[in-house]
């Protein structure tokens, strides 16, 4: 279906396309080159960790930095169930068992005291999610995973850019995923990368997303055979797609400030002029890049089917992970997580992209007064 007003653009400019043609033009080292690691020195320190290693998506990302850090068979891992299934996936890769937690109201993110209740002798990692570019109740958290001596590995795949108080989100745990995948802050198309301030982990993920691989020169540029040490994967980010991702991150500041802007303005009108939906509120001091616009509406599914009459594509974000096919079948049991399962029941996503026009936010807004007889 062609949407008259679709859920998301990517934001790109001539930048972009110069940064892609360059890298191919060259010739050489479409795979591996220079780029890679500009783009990896950028993301560390735009976030401010001591160590950035890319990967070719999110997903492989998330699976790599489990096995860097040990997680195993036998090892239990406190997810939530309101978010994308790769982060509940990621710990069944390494052989572990994901263990749901249940969400709080304000931010979607993991509740910090249902958390304290899942914890067993095999829980090894707490793994939060920052939905939908907010910030969880991480610091909370954080203190639970050391009260505990666990892991702490923040999925941060939607809120590159977020911070508390002015420190990033991905500098609160021991690792942070971040995904470049083509809805998100800045994109790639597909992407992810990881951060740390351990070395280890950094030197062990670098084995891991390149076969195990002890690399002392580039691969492709060298006449020297390279040993392999360990068993690996091919997790890569190419040289052509860095570049697209450094074009992108020279221009992440403007990037979020259109998607604030954009978000004040549906925020004002919504609240003003449509009763039945309720915006979260942000806590204070909650930097919030708005990597989604969710909202909570009253008879969702009705919503969706006549907006979509409308020419206007939203998306439920997310439908609970234990919901699945895969998940009700391979883990048998039943889960206590009433506030996920009633905030997944009326959370919907609205179009949003940075550089949305007033005019299209003005076309959704009174759409849904439409449905919802708001004169």
């Amino acid at each position: 279906m062609t949407w008259k007003i679709p859920l998301f653009k990517m934001y790109w400019d001539e930048d972009d396309i110069s940064a892609v043609s360059e890298a191919i033009r060259s010739g050489m080292n479409w795979a591996v080159g220079s780029n890679v690691s500009r783009f990896e020195e950028g993301i560390a320190n735009y976030i401010g960790a001591k160590y950035c290693l890319t990967f070719n998506s999110g997903t492989s990302a998330l699976h790599a930095v489990l096995l860097a850090h040990g997680v195993a068979p036998g090892d239990e891992v406190i997810v939530p169930s309101f978010t994308f299934i790769a982060t509940a996936n990621a710990s069944q890769f390494v052989g572990a068992k994901p263990v749901f937690a249940d969400i709080e109201e304000t931010t979607f993110g993991l509740d910090p005291e249902d958390v304290v209740e899942r914890i067993t002798p095999r829980t090894r990692a707490i793994m939060p999610v920052h939905y939908g570019g907010c910030p969880c109740r991480i610091q909370e958290l954080r203190e639970i995973a050391d009260d505990h001596d666990l892991l702490l590995i923040e999925d941060a795949a939607e809120a590159f850019g977020a911070s508390i108080r002015g420190r990033s989100v991905g500098t609160f745990g021991d690792s942070a995923m971040m995904s470049f995948c083509q809805n998100k802050i800045i994109t790639t198309g597909e992407g992810g990368a990881i951060l740390t301030d351990s070395r280890e982990v950094y030197e062990k993920m670098k084995l891991i997303r390149s076969h195990g691989r002890l690399e002392t020169a580039d691969y492709f540029s060298t006449t020297a055979v390279m040993d392999y040490v360990s068993l690996g994967y091919n997790f890569r980010m190419s040289n052509i797609t860095a570049a697209l991702g450094i074009a992108q991150l020279n221009k992440v500041e403007e990037i979020i400030r259109m998607r604030r802007a954009d978000a004040a303005y549906y925020i004002q009108r919504l609240k003003a002029e449509v009763p039945d939906c309720v915006i979260p509120e942000i806590p204070e001091d909650y930097f919030h890049v708005y990597q989604l616009f969710s909202l909570r509406v009253k008879d969702r599914d009705g919503l969706i089917q006549y907006l979509e009459t409308k020419g206007i594509m939203t998306k439920i974000y997310f439908s609970p992970v234990h919901y699945t096919h895969f998940y009700r079948s391979q883990m048998n049991g039943s889960y206590n997580l009433p506030i996920t399962e009633k905030v997944s029941e009326d959370t919907l996503s609205l179009p949003f992209y940075p550089g949305i026009s007033r005019d299209d936010i003005d076309y959704v807004i009174d759409s849904m007064k439409e449905f919802y007889g708001v004169a």
